[in-house]
């Protein structure tokens, strides 16, 4: 046993045996040192090289030259799906710092079918819109001015009431649209809006609506698009035709005011007492903001005058100041 111990080839055998050891001691501690780092520290790199998907709504802009040309039958916003490195998918579905495009120039008047295109997106980002292709009509562009007359549900009137002529500030429009679409309006109104069982004279705003002969809207531009309304609603009883006279109000002393109307007399209505009681209608004209000239409309104040209403509700006025 000692000359075993004592041996050369022993001692060898202990060396080469201990070399194993340590070696495999290196290699177990560098594979525990990598999955660590990528446990930790390579998670930001597996994030930015990881696949995402994204599906973004768009806003479709056209290329056309809109002062010759008007376009319809188109979407006004189209999907698209995006597909590439996580952190590039997320940033350009939050920013949306690209544009999806028809390009119309070059096309003629009439239906046509157009493959849309984008611009502004990263390489490393694939994508698909949807849809791929659009139909658009391309038509001449054309303005046109129309009337405007004031439209309601009579019906929306109380029982033993009645309304008398509606004044809306806007009187005529511009229609802008396809030469086809102009072509199909019958008639411009504004459309105002009562409530149920209406007892009092109404001023609101109205929309403005382009339609055709059988009442339908038409895809038309007008400009203004809304108008002020004023309807006067009174019961029905006693009237009165009295003459119409207008009276400065916030006046400088050292002006004088002189008014002009192409509304001389109107119509009141209320008790046979009260009628009797008014033989003219004071309109009260704030003055406080006129230089030279200046036209207005001004609200008849029936309370003011003791009846139950007006009709018209409201008259213009132009009002002209000279010094004293």
């Amino acid at each position: 046993m000692k000359k075993i111990f004592n041996s050369r080839w022993t001692y060898r055998l202990i060396s080469l045996f201990l070399a194993v050891c340590l070696f495999l001691y290196v290699n177990s501690s560098k594979s525990i040192s990598t999955q660590q780092t990528n446990n930790t520290g390579g998670t930001n790199s597996t994030t930015l090289t990881a696949t995402e998907h994204k599906t973004v709504s768009v806003q479709l802009r056209l290329n056309v030259d809109s002062d010759k040309y008007f376009v319809t039958g188109y979407p006004e916003k189209v999907k698209v799906h995006l597909r590439g490195p996580a952190a590039l998918v997320t940033a350009t579905a939050n920013t949306q710092n690209f544009r999806v495009f028809a390009n119309l120039t070059g096309l003629k008047p009439g239906e046509h079918s157009v493959k849309l295109k984008q611009d502004g997106l990263n390489r490393d980002i694939s994508y698909q819109i949807a849809p791929a292709n659009i139909k658009v009509n391309i038509q001449p562009r054309q303005t046109v001015s129309f009337p405007v007359s004031v439209q309601y549900d009579k019906t929306r009137i109380a029982k033993n009431y009645v309304a008398g002529s509606a004044n809306s500030d806007v009187t005529s429009v511009k229609a802008t649209g396809a030469e086809g679409e102009i072509d199909r309006i019958s008639r411009v109104v504004a459309q105002l809006n009562l409530a149920q069982n209406t007892k009092k004279s109404v001023n609101s705003e109205a929309v403005i609506e382009a339609l055709d002969k059988n009442g339908q809207t038409v895809n038309v531009i007008l400009t203004p698009a809304t108008t002020q309304v004023n309807l006067p609603i009174t019961a029905r009883g006693h009237s009165k035709q009295v003459p119409l006279k207008f009276k400065a109000k916030n006046a400088n002393s050292n002006q004088e005011y002189s008014f002009q109307s192409s509304t001389k007399s109107i119509q009141v209505f209320g008790s046979e007492s009260e009628l009797k009681a008014i033989s003219e209608f004071d309109a009260d004209v704030d003055v406080s903001d006129v230089k030279n000239q200046k036209t207005k409309t001004i609200s008849l104040d029936a309370e003011a005058n003791k009846v139950t209403g007006t009709d018209p509700a409201s008259v213009k006025v132009t009002i002209t100041t000279e010094s004293k």
